[in-house]
């Protein structure tokens, strides 16, 4: 199967759903993760084109740790709106991986470019197989399957379903410590330590469903 999960900043597939990605990864699956954004506003220290760059290899480092491609999705942080130019943005997205399940923000989340990724998402995951809809990639063979990750610490998420990340959790840790850049910025802006918080939610979300650990759609 092939499965695209796309996030609108890196690291934000690493902290919602990566545990997930990881198990389709050890069955032998075509995993995709997708940074529609670049990441180009999360630091106090670098410059904009300077964390873009340490930011996309961070993002291509945290996918190898599962076998996972990387891609861009041509967006810069805070900037993400629902148009027709950034809707065919999505669906060359969706197109360059042809998959069978898509997996991208809830549309109640916090941020604005999370809830437009989510919007944009919706629209494009059906005009991707329209082969009509001439963008630089061929239409898609088929209509994927579209699931919702988590919110940031399940605010305003109510759960369809579970997966039990309990075997994968250490390789969702891992690649988020591969975002490098973000761990201090974090710490800093959110007084957030990632490992710890991704530990936190995958149990609280594991203790609902039986399990050690788990993420939620």
């Amino acid at each position: 199967m092939k499965v695209l999960a796309i996030g609108a900043h890196p690291d934000d597939v690493e902290l919602l759903c990566a545990g997930t990605l990881a198990l389709y990864r050890k069955r032998g699956d075509e995993v995709t993760i997708c940074h529609a954004c670049n990441g180009n506003k999360g630091s106090l220290e670098y410059s904009s084109e300077e964390i873009a760059k340490i930011r996309r290899k961070e993002a291509i480092a945290s996918a190898e740790v599962i076998g996972a491609k990387s891609i861009w999705g041509g967006f810069a942080d805070g900037e993400v709106v629902v148009d027709l130019k950034s809707r065919i943005q999505v669906i060359d997205i969706i197109r360059q991986s042809d998959p069978d399940l898509i997996i991208t923000h809830s549309p109640s989340d916090y941020h604005s470019d999370h809830i437009n990724i989510s919007k944009l998402v919706f629209e494009a995951t059906y005009l991707a197989c329209i082969k009509l809809w001439e963008t630089n990639y061929p239409g898609t063979s088929k209509i994927p399957v579209l699931y919702y990750m988590d919110t940031l610490a399940g605010v305003n998420f109510i759960p369809n379903e579970y997966v039990d990340i309990s075997e994968t959790i250490s390789d969702k840790v891992s690649m988020m410590l591969k975002m490098e850049s973000q761990l201090g910025f974090l710490k800093e802006m959110h007084n957030t330590d990632a490992a710890e918080f991704i530990r936190t939610v995958a149990k609280y979300r594991g203790f609902q469903a039986g399990v050690p650990y788990a993420e939620a759609f």
